[in-house]
Parts: structure tokens; C-alpha cells; sequence
């Protein structure tokens, strides 16, 4: 699973100023929920580029919060092709499922080096039957989860590679944004390469290329050095397949 480095709990975040806090499982909890909470989980992992922290077909006892980084989801198919099926920021849920016995159905990769938070799946499953806004708040990223990858499926199989590569971009943006404090900026850090993008929308590294140059030399958005600039966000929304920045927001709310 690549390099792995278990902090000591004296160095790590107490749950109540968890920095990820608002987009995971945890926002629902009071702060006396939070300490039983504090109480269970295993401790803070660092993992770094490129290192697979699950892997497809294997049992999962546990599951992950990100806090810092970039990484993916993804399915291994019988040829050896892979299929991205996520992206995730901090805040995602990774490794969740009642029976932590059954085989995971998709691996997951740091993208960049990556922090997660780390809780023992049976514990989870126990305070849930205790704590009622937890086990709500599973349940309501359960539907945004599904929301997204019906989104990213209808991207995927009915949209031409234009129309694909614009939808993840303007995804991406926005939801990079929607976790951010800082002011706002037509620019977003963006860590993907070319095979990455590819990979999430069933495109040859190739024709990723030439459809981001066409985006490009259309001024509409540029991906360089790994920064994401929007040049036209109207023009971007048209290509993704929104109405307005309205529908865009909503729809990763």
C-alpha cells in the first residue's frame, strides 16, 4: 500500500477542530458525541502519491476520512483497464459498508500525499445505533454519493468527449470552491493528469489532450501546471450541460 505513517494521537487534531469537519459523517455530532467518537477511532495515516490505501477485493474494517489531499476511487476491470468513478476531496467517506467482512468493490489511490482519519468499521456501526444524527447524516452523504455517480454515469455514457471533459471541469471547480475559504478566484488548484482524466471519462490520454487545447484556444478554461483557470465560466457551463452557476451549485450541494 505504498509508505505509510501512523502519527501519534498526541500530535493529532482533536475531532472538535477537525478542519474536514463540516463535510463529513462527524458535522451532525455534539461535542460530547465527538469525544466518544475521538474515543474510538484508530488514529491519523499519511499516505503518500500513488500508494493504494484500499484495494478492490478485499475486506475493509475500516473506514477513512480524508482531511488533507487528493485521491480516487476506482475499479479494476478483467482486461486491466481502470475506471475512475471518483475524485475525492477532503471531507470524503471512503470504505464504508455494514458487513466489513465483504470483499470492497473498488480500490482507492492517493492522488497527491494524502492525511486520513481512520475509524474502526463495527465501532462506527455501533455509535450510529446510538447516536440517530449520525447515522441521518450517513444516510444523506449515502444520497449525495449516489446523486454523483448517477451524474457522473449519465457524463460518462451520453455526452461527446467536449462535453464530458467540461462537466468533470466545471465539477471539479466547483466543488474545490465549495470547501475553500479563500476568496474567489477564477483559479483552482488541480492536480490531475491527463491519464487521470482520461481514466474518470473513458477517454485515450490523446483525445483528452486535444479536447483540453480546444477548450483552450476557445478561451474557456486552461489546465496548466497543474491550476485549473476558468476563462469564460458561461461558455463552461453551456459545455458541461448546466443552465446557469445557480443549477451548477445545487447540483454538488
Amino acid at each position: 500500500m505504498g509508505r505509510l505513517q501512523t502519527n501519534s494521537s498526541a500530535a493529532e487534531t482533536h475531532c472538535v477542530g477537525c478542519g474536514a469537519r463540516d463535510w463529513t459523517v462527524c458535522s451532525s455530532l455534539t461535542d460530547d458525541e465527538l469525544s466518544v467518537l475521538e474515543g474510538i477511532r484508530l488514529g491519523h495515516r499519511d499516505y503518500r502519491a500513488g500508494a493504494d490505501f484500499l484495494r478492490q477485493g478485499e475486506p475493509q474494517r475500516e473506514v477513512l476520512t480524508l482531511l488533507e489531499g487528493w485521491a480516487m476511487r476506482y475499479c479494476l476491470l478483467e482486461n486491466g483497464s481502470r475506471q475512475i468513478i471518483d475524485f475525492c476531496l477532503p471531507g470524503a467517506f471512503i470504505g464504508f459498508q455494514p458487513d466489513g467482512e465483504s470483499p470492497k468493490g473498488y480500490a482507492a489511490q492517493a492522488i497527491t500525499d494524502i492525511k486520513v482519519c481512520a475509524l474502526p468499521q463495527k465501532g462506527l456501526m455501533d455509535m450510529m445505533r446510538q447516536t440517530p444524527n449520525m447515522a441521518i447524516r450517513l444516510a444523506c452523504i449515502g444520497y449525495r454519493d449516489q446523486m454523483a455517480m448517477a451524474r457522473h454515469l449519465a457524463n460518462v455514457g451520453r455526452r461527446r468527449a467536449r462535453g464530458r471533459v467540461s462537466n468533470l471541469l466545471m465539477e471539479l471547480f466547483v466543488r474545490v470552491r465549495m470547501r475553500s475559504e479563500a476568496a474567489a478566484s477564477e483559479a483552482i488548484l488541480l492536480p490531475l493528469t491527463q491519464e487521470l482524466i482520461g481514466d474518470a471519462l473513458g477517454l485515450t490520454s490523446v483525445h483528452v489532450n486535444r479536447t483540453l487545447r480546444g477548450l483552450r484556444e476557445d478561451k474557456i478554461v486552461s489546465l496548466k501546471g497543474g491550476t485549473l483557470r476558468i476563462l469564460d465560466p458561461d461558455r463552461l457551463a453551456e459545455e458541461a450541460g448546466f443552465e446557469d452557476g445557480v443549477d451548477v451549485l445545487e447540483s454538488f450541494s
